[in-house]
């Protein structure tokens, strides 16, 4: 009996234009989770590839002095070598240019003219040339492509074509989506799909007059099949369909596509199942729709012309900070889907992207692995020392596998990643906690090499729970800790278990993975700052004399708790420890770059003798230092810990 993979696919990508961080999104998504699910030990095949048929390909083609083909295979390999450079390991790559795909759908055109769901008709109405969509009176008021990308003028088509009987299935479909609850994700675009049914489906139009470029209609060259109906049949005509083979039974149905939202209501939610309940094909299990990336507040598109490419973004994060390029590469595989929760639209900024990499890759995570690997070098000869006895940590991070899975199997990466985060912070705040250079000093050696110890195996976890995420970072953090497997090698289930690390291991540091990124460089050159345009940092400031600066008093303060101000997204009420029982209350204007949790424990500096005030209702009682990076407030704390309540001068 043939095993069932679990069946990722991601849409196929249009190839008018190269591929950019927008595109990228999705099929990272649909990396991560295959990643995961082998790293659970099931088996997973993906699924990606490119849409090349239509007339915007003919268009784009000639602009350049290519035939079409010559056009494709070029933007194809751009796709390709987009996907490999971004660490994406897909199973198939399908192209509706080839062989296999137009046979899929031709039969799959005969089936369902075969089950009396096609016919012929007149078509009357209004047509989108660049979108090649078709529309209906009723969303066309104004004469403009109601596609907000778009909004070219339409064209009024009348022409005979070819129906499939999309209405016939409308009871069937709401009764399906009723009766599976997880078919259509996120649930408000459930919803949304729900109401669009229930509008009333109309017979969809399936052909349009025969093109020198499209997959024509069998047993009738007047026609060629209509794009988006052949570009749906994608997901069957890589399993081999209509041959039903060890292929198509171990991965049909589809577990889950992935789509951004502009596709998933009307083409993959809708006309998709009904052509599967037409031919007699399984719908697939969940259709996922997410977000847009934005920038500068606009979808982040070829047309906008606002596109960043994936290398372009890490050559300059590589450039400001000096790490590799592959883990430049990482980094923004982790932005993107730290950022923003899965499902929903996001604003890509470099200052963001920045904060991301200092504050979460450097320093919680690459000072932790640093600082431990420093310590084990310097106290006990460059190897792993012996645990101890007890470590709470291993609480902590067997908690952390738990909820890092649970979320990756909901699609919920940011939650993931945030549940992680919170672990290396709890190890940051532990591993400050014992001192292991005071432990070590005071002679209290094994004391010191089971909190390095700590730290390590922590890092070591992270790698596993990591690989998904940031497989090439994964993969240099487990040979920095003298691993000779990769973090893939176990299940996930054996791979987290805490003590994993073995002592005597042989540590092999190297240059730091996240090295910070200092000053003006933090603008990765990606900003829009026109020419002549002056830079924040370069304002000159006016003078203080000695004796104001030595009005106002600095301290350290240990953050105790945080939480969000109500109605305020950019607040954060800190509860801090001045030291001995002095707290104070103050609100920050953080929360766009700290969450809560990762914030305990830390040390910051506070301006001590402020007047109170009162912000959104909480009284305020002194101000927390940050700088200011590109526009996103970056906490001031100290090199070494020191305790809370000393003076800053």
């Amino acid at each position: 009996m043939t095993t069932k993979a679990f069946y990722v696919t991601t849409p196929i990508y249009y190839v008018n234009a190269q591929p950019h961080i927008g595109s990228a999104y999705t099929t990272i998504a649909a990396d991560v989770t295959t990643r995961f699910v082998r790293l659970q030990g099931r088996p997973a095949y993906f699924l990606t590839g490119t849409d090349e048929n239509g007339t915007k390909i003919v268009e784009a083609a000639q602009e350049q002095g290519k035939t079409p083909i010559q056009f494709v295979n070029e933007i194809v390999g751009q796709f390709k070598e987009a996907w490999s450079q971004l660490h994406i390991e897909y199973d198939d790559f399908i192209r509706t240019t080839e062989e296999r795909h137009i046979r899929c759908v031709q039969e799959f055109w005969r089936r369902l003219r075969q089950n009396g769901d096609i016919y012929k008709g007149i078509y009357e109405g209004w047509y989108c040339v660049r979108c090649e969509t078709y529309w209906l009176e009723s969303e066309v008021p104004d004469g403009l492509c109601p596609n907000p990308e778009c909004r070219r003028p339409v064209r009024r088509a009348e022409e005979e074509t070819y129906f499939f009987r999309l209405s016939a299935y409308q009871d069937r479909l709401l009764r399906h989506i009723e009766e599976h609850p997880s078919f259509l994700q996120p649930e408000f675009r459930r919803n949304e799909v729900v109401s669009f049914i229930k509008q009333g489906l109309r017979d969809a139009c399936i052909s349009r007059s025969a093109t020198d470029w499209g997959i024509p209609v069998p047993d009738d060259p007047s026609q060629t099949i209509y794009v988006w109906f052949d570009a749906l049949i994608n997901y069957v005509s890589a399993t081999g369909w209509p041959d039903e083979g060890e292929l198509f039974h171990r991965l049909w149905p589809a577990d889950i596509h992935f789509m951004a939202k502009d596709i998933f209501v009307r083409f993959h939610s809708t006309l998709w199942p009904c052509m599967l309940m037409s031919a007699g094909l399984e719908l697939p299990k969940r259709i996922v729709g997410h977000g847009f990336w934005t920038a500068d507040g606009q979808k982040m598109s070829k047309s906008t012309g606002n596109a960043y490419a994936p290398m372009e973004v890490a050559q300059a994060l590589s450039s400001a900070s000096g790490c590799q390029i592959d883990v430049a590469l990482d980094a923004l595989r982790y932005y993107l889907l730290r950022e923003v929760p899965f499902g929903l639209d996001g604003d890509f900024s470099s200052a963001g992207l920045v904060t991301r990499f200092n504050s979460d890759l450097a320093n919680d995570l690459g000072n932790l692995l640093n600082r431990a690997l420093a310590l084990a070098q310097r106290y006990f000869g460059g190897a792993v020392p012996e645990p101890g006895a007890e470590c709470p940590l291993a609480t902590v991070a067997e908690e952390t596998s738990r909820v890092a899975a649970a979320a990756l199997e909901d699609l919920a990466y940011s939650s993931a990643l945030q549940a992680i985060w919170s672990m290396l912070a709890a190890a940051n705040r532990y591993f400050n906690d014992q001192a292991p250079w005071r432990l070590h000093k005071e002679g209290r050696v094994e004391e010191a090499g089971a909190a390095i110890y700590a730290a390590l195996e922590t890092t070591r976890i992270a790698a596993v729970q990591l690989w998904p995420f940031m497989p090439h970072v994964s993969l240099e953090m487990a040979r920095q800790l003298g691993l000779q497997e990769p973090p893939n090698s176990r299940p996930w289930s054996e791979a987290v278990r805490w003590g994993g690390l073995r002592s005597g291991t042989k540590l092999a540091p190297g240059n730091p993975i996240f090295p910070r990124i200092e000053g003006k460089k933090a603008l990765l050159g990606l900003g829009r700052k026109e020419a002549g345009e002056k830079d924040e940092n370069e304002v000159q400031m006016s003078t203080v004399t000695i004796d104001e600066f030595q009005k106002l008093e600095f301290r350290t303060a240990r953050v105790q708790a945080a939480e969000p101000v109500p109605g305020a997204k950019k607040l954060l009420k800190l509860t801090i420890s001045l030291g001995g029982e002095e707290t104070r209350t103050v609100v920050a204007g953080i929360a766009e770059q700290y969450s809560p949790e990762e914030l305990v424990g830390r040390t910051v500096v506070l301006v001590a003798n402020l007047a109170p005030a009162t912000i959104r209702g909480v009284v305020s009682q002194g101000m927390v230092l940050a700088a200011d990076l590109d526009g996103a407030p970056i906490l001031v704390t100290t090199e070494r810990e020191v305790p809370p309540g000393a003076k800053v001068r």
